[in-house]
């Protein structure tokens, strides 16, 4: 006969009730499982399937809500609590709340998830039978993620990071199951382990992997840094002396903007008509 472990879903013989307890065993091993844990219309001599785990007085114990991951099965657990020392606790899906350790955590606190954010684990039990969450590794999403097609060009797609390196992050799409990789380049920062984010295909690879951008488009960007010179014109009074001949440095520290792309947000405000450029002003047509 088998033993009974913690982390396992098996199935169990009903044996009897004993108060606010029902008595399971596998022929061999007698477990208890409180009334709220069994399922509602149980009887004596019934076969159940439950989750086994370890209580606070570390006996082993059952529930019949059974986790969506399992420690040899992969899925989605959402935070549902943080600690700034210990880690987060996530849902699995039972009624057992489950701890990531910080251990297993970004080192830069800042990138630890929030509550709502999910992580992509399956379970690990400690030498006393204890459950943890176990992230995810490379070689194990390399096993399963979704081949994504040549079609995905340029979509946006949403994003749940699981892998975060100096180089970039490492991403699987919602609820494809693509994976995208976004260098480091391509982010306006850095995301939250299992934080959800919109990632823009620019590469569909051989292998079927994805690599993004978490940048805007390039029309999206200009209509921002429009927005962004127009709103400092606005704030000074309507006129302001910068215009497509000033020169980079005083442009970068004003704007924060190359020259080429102050040009291209000037030009656009002066195609929609709404600034001017005279004796070495930029003006909002509507102040004049």
């Amino acid at each position: 006969m088998s033993e009974l472990v913690s982390g396992d879903i098996v199935e169990l013989q009903v044996k009897k009730k004993d108060e606010s307890k029902w008595i399971l065993s596998n022929g061999e091993i007698e477990i208890r499982i409180n009334s709220s844990e069994a399922p509602e219309e149980v009887q004596e001599g019934d076969t159940i399937k439950v989750f086994l785990f370890m209580d606070r007085r570390g006996n082993l114990s059952a529930t019949a809500a059974l986790p969506q991951i399992t420690k040899d099965t992969f899925g989605w657990a959402r935070v549902i609590k943080t600690d700034d020392r210990d880690g987060v606790s996530v849902d699995i899906g039972s009624s057992r709340e489950v701890m990531v350790k910080g251990t297993d955590l970004p080192l830069i606190k800042s990138l630890w998830p929030k509550i709502g954010d999910h992580l992509y684990m399956s379970l690990r039990t400690d030498y006393k039978g204890n459950l943890f969450g176990r992230l995810a590794t490379e070689d194990k999403v390399a096993e399963s993620f979704v081949e994504a097609p040549t079609s995905v060009f340029n979509e946006n797609l949403k994003a749940r990071a699981y892998r975060l390196l100096p180089v970039g992050s490492f991403f699987i799409s919602t609820p494809q199951g693509y994976r995208v990789f976004v260098h480091h380049t391509e982010q306006l920062a850095e995301p939250r382990l299992g934080e959800e984010v919109e990632v823009r295909v620019i590469g569909v690879k051989d292998d079927g992997s994805l690599n993004g951008s978490m940048l805007p488009r390039k029309q999206e960007r200009l209509g921002d840094d429009a927005e962004t010179v127009y709103r400092y014109i606005q704030q000074a009074g309507g006129k302001m002396p910068f215009t497509d001949k000033s020169s980079p440095d005083e442009i970068f520290e004003m704007f924060n903007l190359s020259k080429a792309a102050f040009k291209r947000a000037l030009g656009k405000l002066m195609k929609e008509g709404k600034v001017e450029q005279k004796d070495g002003w930029t003006i909002v047509k509507s102040v004049i």
